[in-house]
This record gives C-alpha cells, sequence and structure tokens, in this order.
C-alpha cells in the first residue's frame, strides 16, 4: 500500500465530547490500559505496566518539557494579541535560545493578528529572583521589574517570526525565566477550557528535563515514581530520546489523501548510549507514545543516509515526509543502520545525534526498532491514528470499539493501551 493514496476518511469513528477527558485522574498510574496482544483485547490498571512487559524489555520514552509557551499582549487600544511560541529561529538551537539574555527571536502563530499590523506590543511583570543568581542587594524573596517587548520582523510560512526583547533594573533573566514567569502552559485546544495551576505539574511526565515542547508526549502522563521503580525492580532497562513536540502534533488532516498533507517538522535528540541499548537488545524496543515511536524509527533512515555517505553533515540528516516508502533507497539490516549512526559519531567526535523529522508512518510503513507501543487513544482523522493502524491493522478499529464500549477516556488526559502486533 502507498500510504499517499490513503483516504482520511476511512480512519474515522465517532468520539462523543464526554468521552473527551477534559482532567486527569487523580492517581496517574490508575488510569485505564488497554492490552491489546496479536489479536486479544483485555483490560488493566496503568500500574500493572510492569507485569506486563518482559524483563528483557528495552523501555524508551519522550524525555520533553513542555514550555509555557502562549503569551498574552494588549495593544493601548485593548486588543488581545495571543502569541503562541513554536520553535526558537535565532539562535535555533533551544538551549542556546533558552540561555539568551535581552533578545531572542521565534516561530510564532499570532492570535487575533488582524488587529496588529506593526509596532512593538509590551507586557510588564515583577519576576521573582532565584537565589542562585539574584543580584547584590536584593534578598531571596525579592522580584525584578521587567519589560517584556515583542515585535513581527518576517514570516516563514504560516508562521511569524517574533523578534523579543526584555530590559529590567538588575540582571536580565533568561528567556527560560522570562516564559516561567509570563508564559501560560499550552494545553490542547480541545479541552474547552483555559490552563488552570494544576496543568502545570498533571500535563507533564513525572521524567520531563529538556524543555521545548508545546504539547506533552501523553502517553508518558501516566507514569509514576511507583511505577518506575516498578519496571526498575524487574530488570527492565529505561532509555530516553528526546523530540519536542510542535503544535502541528493538532493539525487536523484536512486534505481527503493523505499525498496533500504537509507533515510538520520536529527536532529530535538521540544519545550514543540508546543506540548502543538497542544494538544491545536485539534492535527491538518498546516505545511510549507516539513521539518515541517516531524519533527511534527515524533512526533507521538516518542510518541509511549514512551507509550511503558516511560524511553527511548533521544538518543533512533530516527524515523527510515519504522517505520510507522511496524504494528506490532500498533497505539494510537495521544493526547496520545504527552502527553507521556510531561510526558518524565517532568521525564528527559527537556522543549525540541532533536533527529533525517529518516522517509519517501510515498503513504501508514496516516497522523496524519498535515490537510494542505504550499509547493514548487519538483523534478520528489523524496521523497518530494512521501510525496505530500502520502497527496493528485493521484491528484498529476492534481496539477502539472495546474502548469505547468500555468507557475509557480519550485523548491527552485520557487512559492508554499496550499495543502488541
Amino acid at each position: 500500500m502507498d500510504p499517499r493514496h490513503i483516504h482520511i476518511s476511512d480512519y474515522n469513528y465517532p468520539l462523543p465530547s464526554e468521552r473527551i477527558a477534559r482532567y486527569p485522574v487523580a492517581e496517574r498510574d490508575q488510569s485505564k490500559l488497554l492490552v491489546y496482544d496479536k489479536g486479544n483485547i483485555s483490560q488493566h490498571r496503568f500500574s500493572d505496566i510492569s507485569e506486563l512487559l518482559p524483563a528483557d524489555t528495552l523501555l524508551i520514552y519522550n524525555n520533553t518539557k513542555v514550555i509555557q509557551a502562549r503569551l498574552r499582549f494588549h495593544k493601548e487600544s485593548g486588543a488581545l494579541i495571543e502569541i503562541f511560541c513554536l520553535e526558537p529561529y535565532a539562535p535555533r538551537d533551544y538551549q542556546e535560545n533558552f540561555q539568551q539574555r535581552g533578545s531572542c527571536e521565534w516561530l510564532c502563530l499570532i492570535g487575533n493578528k488582524r488587529k496588529w499590523k506593526e509596532g512593538k506590543l509590551n507586557v510588564q511583570c515583577c519576576l521573582r529572583s532565584k537565589s542562585e543568581s539574584i543580584p547584590q542587594g536584593l534578598n531571596a524573596q525579592s522580584s525584578i521589574p521587567l519589560t517584556l517587548s515583542a515585535e513581527i520582523v518576517g514570516q516563514h510560512g504560516s508562521s511569524f517570526i517574533i523578534r523579543f526583547e526584555w530590559t529590567g533594573d538588575c540582571q536580565l533573566p533568561s528567556f527560560s525565566e522570562v516564559l516561567e514567569s509570563l508564559g501560560e502552559l499550552p494545553i490542547p485546544p480541545y479541552l474547552n477550557r483555559d490552563t488552570e495551576e494544576g496543568d502545570k505539574r498533571t500535563y507533564q511526565t513525572v521524567y520531563s528535563k529538556v524543555e521545548g515542547s508545546v504539547a506533552a508526549p501523553t502517553a508518558g502522563l501516566h507514569f509514576t515514581d511507583r511505577v518506575l521503580n516498578a519496571l526498575d525492580e524487574k530488570g527492565i532497562e529505561r532509555d530516553e530520546v528526546t523530540l519536542h513536540v510542535g503544535a502541528g502534533t493538532f493539525k487536523p488532516v484536512k486534505s481527503e489523501q493523505m499525498e496533500d498533507h504537509e507533515m510538520h517538522s520536529e527536532t529530535i535528540f538521540v544519545t550514543r548510549r540508546t543506540i548502543e541499548r538497542l544494538l544491545a537488545h536485539q534492535c527491538r524496543c518498546t516505545a511510549v507514545g507516539t513521539t518515541s515511536v517516531r524519533t527511534i524509527e527515524s533512526l533507521y533512515y538516518i542510518g541509511l543516509k549514512l551507509l550511503r555517505n558516511p560524511h553527511l553533515a548533521e544538518d543533512q540528516l533530516a527524515v523527510t515526509q515519504w522517505e520510507p516508502y522511496d524504494k528506490e533507497k532500498g533497505s539494510k539490516e537495521e544493526g547496520l543502520c545504527l552502527e553507521s549512526l556510531l561510526h558518524w559519531m565517532d568521525y564528527n567526535h559527537t556522543d549525540s545525534l541532533h536533527t529533525s523529522t517529518r516522517i509519517i508512518i501510515a498503513p504501508g510503513y514496516r516497522y523496524h526498532f519498535v515490537e510494542r507501543i505504550i499509547t493514548n487513544f487519538h483523534m478520528p482523522q489523524s496521523t497518530l491514528l494512521l501510525l496505530v493502524s500502520a502497527f496493528i491493522g485493521d484491528d484498529w478499529r476492534r481496539v477502539y470499539d472495546y474502548a469505547l464500549s468500555h468507557d475509557f477516556r480519550f485523548l491527552s488526559y485520557g487512559d492508554s493501551s499496550l499495543l502488541i502486533p
């Protein structure tokens, strides 16, 4: 099957609004877990996950952290302008951009753009100082007056390039601290509610640590320290990758045929340790969430590039949307592809890979590394549902029918599934 000819209407199902979880359960690991195991479906609690995975499992999850990416400004006229930070533009590196003090540029979406034609927008606040970086003369309870301005300096596709500048009376904070003080956590639009204080905790995984996402890798929201300890006690090996989830994760498929849908690009970061562990586990793993799936599976196609040209620069390693379906590029053993990545790291004197992927995984795709997926229940007619269908075939309908008829909760704050084809 060529996924470019898939009709997205074939991947529809009825999702009543009351089945969309607007809030998480009180205890993360007490959410429901549907297990699909080679055609058999059963129901569990997520806290059972360590008992449901073999002891020799390599579990890989996404350690990205959601940033407070939504900023609100008011014009002198009173008009509200919302700026949604998508990804850094200058500097382009996430961590370098977050550490900027005074100015930086981001690709952004703008709410109520028609009310903002030109000029700068300003907002003022008092930023609470951190004890480790308090200027002389201030105490740990001091707050620093801050003015943040935003100006449109260009356009990139459907996004705008926004230059942020901030000034204050003392040592300037980093942009990460500015967002932490002024920004709002961007919960999914389908929750149909404002962000609440509790979302700052519940819309982050317990293992989140690398800032950059504008949406949570929601399959990971069910993990607790108790669950992680149980996995460790069983001897299940855990590792992590980073994919910064973009706003494109909420982008609906509007075209009837998939060949007309443009997949969004997302930044990925993978270490030498992860690749070595994949090799040690015979190139097989259990992926937590679709973001981990897309990161891990992208490694195969990066490896193919390097087998053909081992001296490519890092910016030439990005995986394109339809790359997996280009039959002319052939295929190689998974282990050879991973080893080519290690050779590339040796040649470039680095222990990590930092690139991007636009990979779309849909029916017709052959999985290379992922043998089990832990994932939530996704929107109808979405690329995430296509990914699930590529993994378990037409049985996705049985899984979703079971979930709907057994009171499972759907989408980001909903219940989860363990899929074993």
